[in-house]
């Protein structure tokens, strides 16, 4: 249980982090948002792809959930900054 929470944070700033590279310029989150957002993004990729190509998590690192994972992060950051942006 501990594990597995652990595991969750270091996967989700892994991909928040990959998410914030991808996207230029600078990024006005805290770390904090970063890391549930690289959370929500492996989660939800993880479930749907999951689902539609069947897969069990045998057989070594599946580098695609990674990049997509990261490219969801990346837009979900993107969404999250244009949505708490102050512009005047």
């Amino acid at each position: 249980m501990v594990g597995s929470l652990i595991g969750a944070i270091v996967v989700g700033a892994i991909i928040g982090a990959l998410g914030r590279l991808i996207l230029s310029g600078k990024q006005n989150i805290s770390l904090l948002v970063t890391i549930v957002i690289g959370i929500i993004s492996s989660v939800v990729v993880n479930l749907i792809l999951g689902a539609m190509f069947h897969y069990t998590g045998g057989g070594g690192i599946s580098w695609w959930f990674w990049i997509i994972s990261a490219l969801v992060a990346a837009g979900l950051i993107r969404l999250y900054g244009s949505m708490t942006s102050k512009k005047v």
